[in-house]
């Protein structure tokens, strides 16, 4: 092969690479979640089942990412940076991203039935609910983000279901809100990187949106999705497994990474909350805090508890 050859070959694998939007597949970490609030850390098949989840949710993303640009390429072309998608550019064909989204899909649906049934009926439902969003929901006020932030919703219980385990309501609660939050933050970077007439052309929907609505929006549903992971983190059932309260007390952590998140939103310091995900490093360090102060409360939470009970002990006598 000459080096012509080579560079067509390199060139077309970016083009599948980037219309895959395998940099999003960070999204997907939030199946593994489940495995830390449930204790399953120490879980070798767990991990391989959660994981196989992770990876099946990740391929049939790929396929829906392909078909909405199939979908938007006319619309993308009026963005200043979706142009730039391999289909709205013209570098990958209508039907090539078309094939390739099937053999994503198919992937997908193998991995997750490779998992369990379980797992398999809920990656399909959440391809439908994708497919759905694209050629309808997307331009329905308000529905649009619940339906992106149930997608997410749908990753955490299929990462559930992969180990198998039960999951408090209150953390099912916390994740649609939080992710709620996010889909709101989403729309405000779009509506600041657009015109008002940029708006109405590339995306309709974008045009209901103000700047003071989403503003009103991110502050609620961050309100909720912290307060939610409060109660959870104080109930009762929460406390009865992790035996301790400990893990109220990293909702600060929590809170600064919301914060930090909604405000390089609003200011418009990057144009997606990928983008912000995979770039700001103060955010990454909040994640990776919180994560490590969690899964120590889970780890050692008993210890800790037992701590606290002797200390009390101590200053009582």
């Amino acid at each position: 092969m000459d080096t012509k050859a080579k560079a067509d070959r390199l060139m077309q694998l970016a083009q599948i690479f980037r219309l895959a939007r395998v940099n999003h597949w960070v999204k997907n970490f939030i199946v593994l979640f489940p495995l830390a609030f449930s204790q399953h850390l120490r879980d070798v098949h767990g991990w391989a089942r959660a994981l196989g989840a992770m990876l099946a949710f990740s391929l049939v993303s790929s396929a829906i990412y392909a078909i909405n640009d199939v979908h938007d390429r006319d619309a993308d072309r009026l963005h200043p940076r979706k142009r730039l998608r391999p289909v709205a550019s013209g570098q990958v064909s209508v039907t090539a991203a078309l094939a390739l989204a099937a053999g994503f899909g198919l992937a997908g649906l193998a991995t997750a039935l490779a998992v369990n049934g379980f797992v398999l009926s809920l990656v399909a439902v959440y391809v439908l609910l994708q497919l759905v969003y694209t050629f309808w929901l997307k331009g329905k006020m308000l529905l649009d983000v619940m339906c992106i932030a149930s997608g997410f919703v749908l990753r955490a219980a299929g990462g559930a279901l992969a180990i198998p385990v039960f999951v408090s309501p209150w953390l099912i609660i916390c994740t649609f809100m939080l992710c709620l939050f996010m889909g709101f933050c989403k729309r405000r970077c779009e509506v600041r990187t657009l015109d008002d007439a940029a708006q109405g052309l590339h995306r309709h929907v974008l045009r209901g949106y103000t700047p003071e609505l989403l503003t009103h929006l991110i502050t609620l549903s961050a309100g909720i999705a912290i307060v939610s992971l409060m109660l959870y983190a104080s109930s009762e059932a929460t406390v009865n497994r992790f035996h301790t309260v400990a893990l109220l007390y990293t909702t600060p952590i929590f809170i600064y990474g919301v914060a930090r998140f909604a405000m390089l939103c609003i200011l418009g310091r990057f144009d997606d909350p990928t983008d912000l995900i995979l770039r700001d490093r103060p955010f990454q360090i909040t994640v990776v805090v919180w994560m490590a102060a969690v899964i120590s409360v889970i780890r050692w939470g008993q210890h800790l508890g037992d701590m606290a009970r002797n200390l009390a002990q101590s200053g009582q006598a």
